[in-house]
């Protein structure tokens, strides 16, 4: 369901709650520090994966180091250690027998997980064969979804070996999921291809408008939908660039299973994501086994009855036939050149699809890691070109990996890097706390349908100065935020910024001191969300992730109690001009001020995300009430209590707000300013109370606060 974003502005202020409010995560050391020094030293550990097989075909086992030349760009490199993974190349498949019904678990969500890491220079899963399936559930229809899982099953109860290991990946166009790391528990993974939802994720399937056989659907001027295509298409290249990724920190050799139905390239527009996906294979030791979940396609000239007829002579003269053969075999050409420049082989026009399973089975046998650490240290991104040989007197075939490409350190990142870097932590289900986030969530309703929603982050300002430290005159800070609904398919809205702080000596201090805040905000209806917030610091290129659920109440129903809004509590009334980082400058802020109920009379009131107040600055709480229709001119009674365990410390006095008759939603604000120089430092219970003297109802709110000196 579509959201539209209520307003544009978004602002960056300091807070000026005390510095014991920010969590400091490190410290750099003191340069005054006697006797201590630190010494840093980088290096790379690269990984090779080879095949050794005599003139007969069969493995060589019992080599060690000595056995093996290794260099790199020509450069001989020194090989640490050498571990031989022992695999039957015709291992016997053990079948079990159909689960039945009431042994078969059905989850009603699946349980997101991640793949295990390697330790360093340690092997996982030794003498194991590693295969993943991924399902790219975005843009298969539901036939090729059904036969997929079906052969995944028939794969897992019949073909599967005691030496194999499976996990599943899936990809809904929004995320790619792990549902299951490597396991060889086969009911465990028959229960969760049994739960996959048929028909998720749909709604990216490629559309045909610029090609001849496109329907004729009447529309005049319709606007071309190849442009579409062609995001779709980066998209599923990118999300499969994740799960590569995903896979690339285990060192055994690695099978990726893409069940997909075709992948076709839009020209030359798809073309760098698609280099950027293989190569980021090679460098994981991922090979990829795309199978054609179509299976064996006998396609009528004119379309089969899932479209409509194409219009125009093209219809009678054989372009739109030649225009839908073509389009079938570019889709097939795109899965060919994933297999081919990885190191697998795609199964097409076949409709039993576990034999391309299979096939990639058969492929890994035995074979040997090699680890070393490179004599090259620079982290450029380029491809580093691989040689192994053996010693004269072994006579032996080898396969292996030709090359990879270096990593690249944040500094030499460009800006597609970037993009790329900040689309894979919002894929991934795995947090990334290089940065630490504090968020709140508030609501207010608009009308009878829409809530307007603001939300407020807060990062330690300690963690930003770093940039100022490294001779900075500036940082930039990215933020990224997704807002999915509660099944996690579809996105709500979401969000996008870039704030450049410039820095000074007195900037840099007072970040050094305090935490900054960053908020926004969005409409949305009645119901769970889940939101997906993410902040990079751009001299350093350290992430931060925040994640958690949401429920918007409809107050329209509440009956019990008087419906009310979230609370805020907040020690700070700012101007929304004098924002350190405001992206409305020089644009009418009355717009805001009309729509976000925490801007009044000119002055935004900043919620505190920790709840950690001064005895030396005022307390501010507001909230609004509603009543829709109400016959009664009964103001509404309200007030403040502050507790210790059970113990009234503090209350306010009781503010009556009135109200106007009205048809229509009634928004009662409510404003309380206490304080707090006569409470001691401590922990209460701050307590809002709204009594409705007409109706008999009331209505209570808590939450823990910290008052300090």
């Amino acid at each position: 369901m579509p959201m539209r974003r209520l307003i544009p502005v978004l602002s960056l202020a300091l807070a000026f709650a005390p510095a014991l409010t920010a969590q400091v995560v490190g410290q750099n050391q003191p340069t005054g520090s006697n006797g201590t020094y630190t010494m840093t030293v980088r290096s790379q550990l690269v990984i090779e994966a080879v095949t050794v097989k005599d003139k007969k075909g069969n493995p060589i086992p019992g080599l060690t180091t000595k056995d093996f030349t290794l260099t790199e760009d020509g450069v001989p490199q020194t090989i640490r250690f050498v571990e031989h993974q022992t695999l039957p190349s015709a291992a016997d498949a053990k079948p079990i027998a159909p689960p039945s019904q009431e042994n078969v678990k059905i989850y009603n969500k699946l349980a997101l997980s991640q793949i295990s890491t390697d330790k360093t220079g340690n092997v996982r899963y030794k003498d194991r064969r590693l295969l993943a399936l991924y399902f790219d559930m975005s843009a298969m229809p539901p036939p090729d979804q059904l036969r997929s899982l079906a052969a995944a099953e028939k794969f897992v109860r019949t073909q599967m070996t005691d030496v194999d290991l499976v996990a599943i990946l899936r990809y809904t166009g929004g995320a790619v999921n792990v549902l299951q790391d490597f396991t060889a528990d086969r009911p465990r993974i028959l229960s969760i291809l049994q739960t996959m939802i048929v028909g998720e994720g749909q709604g990216m399937d490629e559309s045909t408008s610029a090609d001849s056989d496109a329907a004729d659907t009447g529309a005049a001027f319709g606007q071309d939908d190849s442009e579409f295509n062609i995001f779709n298409t980066d998209r599923q290249l990118s999300a499969l660039q994740t799960a590569v990724k995903t896979l690339g920190q285990l060192s055994e050799k690695k099978s990726l299973l893409y069940f997909a139905s075709g992948l076709r390239l839009n020209g030359t527009n798809n073309q760098a994501q698609l280099h950027a996906t293989i190569d980021a294979s090679i460098r994981a030791g991922v090979s990829i086994w795309p199978i054609d979940a179509r299976g064996l396609v006998a396609e009528a000239p004119l379309g089969d009855a899932t479209q409509g007829s194409p219009g125009g002579a093209s219809m009678y003269n054989g372009v739109a036939a030649s225009a839908a053969t073509t389009r079938f075999q570019q889709s097939q050409d795109t899965l060919y050149a994933l297999a081919g420049d990885t190191g697998g082989k795609a199964l097409f026009d076949n409709n039993d699809l576990s034999m391309g399973i299979v096939k990639a089975q058969q492929s890994v046998s035995s074979y040997y890691i090699l680890g070393y650490y490179t004599t090259n240290p620079n982290l450029d991104g380029r491809f580093r070109r691989i040689k192994i040989t053996m010693n004269p007197e072994i006579a032996a075939d080898l396969e292996y990996r030709q090359g990879y490409f270096a990593g690249k350190e944040f500094a030499k990142f460009n800006a597609v890097d970037k993009e790329r870097q900040l689309e894979d932590a919002l894929m991934l289900g795995d947090p990334i706390t290089e940065l630490t986030i504090a968020m709140e969530i508030n609501y207010f309703q608009l009308n009878r349908a829409e809530y307007f929603v603001p939300l407020v982050v807060k990062i330690p300002g300690r963690e930003l100065s770093l940039a100022k430290q490294h001779g900075a005159e500036h940082t930039l800070i990215d933020f990224v935020g997704e807002i999915k609904d509660n099944y996690g398919d579809t996105t709500v809205t979401n969000l996008r910024d870039n704030v450049n702080i410039k820095l000074t000596d007195a900037t840099a201090a007072e970040l050094a001191k305090r935490p900054i805040e960053y908020d926004a905000g969005f409409t949305v209806l009645p119901g769970k969300y889940t939101i997906k917030f993410l902040a990079r610091d751009d001299e350093t290129g350290r992430i931060g992730t925040y994640q958690t659920t949401f429920v918007i109440p409809n107050l329209n129903k509440e009956e019990k109690h008087v419906p009310t809004s979230s609370v805020v509590l907040s020690s700070q009334r700012v101007d929304p001009k004098d924002a350190l980082y405001n992206a409305a400058k020089g644009k009418d802020l009355a717009k805001e001020s009309a729509v976000n109920p925490l801007v009044q009379n000119g002055q935004k009131l900043i919620p505190s995300v920790t709840r950690v107040f001064s005895r030396g600055r005022d307390l501010y709480v507001y909230l609004q009430a509603y009543e829709q229709a109400s016959e009664s001119a009964a103001p509404l009674v309200s007030f403040v209590t502050l507790l210790q365990g059970k113990t009234k410390v503090f209350e306010s006095r009781p503010i009556e707000a009135p109200r106007a008759v009205d048809a229509h939603l009634q928004k009662i604000p409510l404003n309380f300013t206490l304080d707090l120089k006569t409470l001691p430092p401590g922990e209460y219970t701050c307590q809002v109370t709204v009594l409705d003297t007409a109706s008999q109802k009331a209505s209570f709110w808590q939450a823990p606060i910290l008052l300090v000196p």
